[in-house]
């Protein structure tokens, strides 16, 4: 069973720092430098727990972005990505946001899509992978 909490960034720092670089730094090879950024404090975080751990992390911007969403390699595919992306579409949903963004890898498409998300524009590159703005309104 997946237990999601949402939090803020000094809660959550430790925990989501380290998944993100595993899943981005390590396995993606995206720049250490960029993966941390000043936006992390004026987040709302979101932890998944696994069996007492915390195996997965995404985050959500004040402008109503989706973003940083990361499940370590050996809980993928187990719905943890899917808990982690609705705790945070409610969480916007609460806050009153009338839609949510998210600029998505495009090996994720397809997940995106089966939870409401639609493709803008072209894709692109950011940190040598190539990505595509998605949004769902809410």
């Amino acid at each position: 069973m997946v237990r999601i909490e949402l939090t803020g960034w000094e809660r959550a720092r430790g925990e989501a720092s380290r998944i993100r670089t595993k899943v981005f730094v390590d396995e993606q090879r995206v720049p250490a430098e960029i993966e941390l950024d000043d936006l992390d404090p004026h987040c709302v975080h979101a932890l998944a727990y696994a069996q007492g751990e915390v195996v997965g992390t995404g985050r959500l911007l004040p402008d109503g972005h989706i973003g940083r969403m990361a499940v370590l390699r050996e809980w993928r595919k187990n719905g943890i990505g899917t808990a982690l992306l609705e705790a945070l579409v409610g969480a916007a949903r609460i806050r009153g946001d009338r839609e949510v963004a998210l600029s998505a890898q495009t090996h994720a498409l397809g997940f995106y899509r089966r939870h409401g998300f639609t493709e803008e524009g072209a894709v692109y590159e950011e940190a040598g992978i190539p990505h595509q703005a998605m949004r769902r309104k809410l």
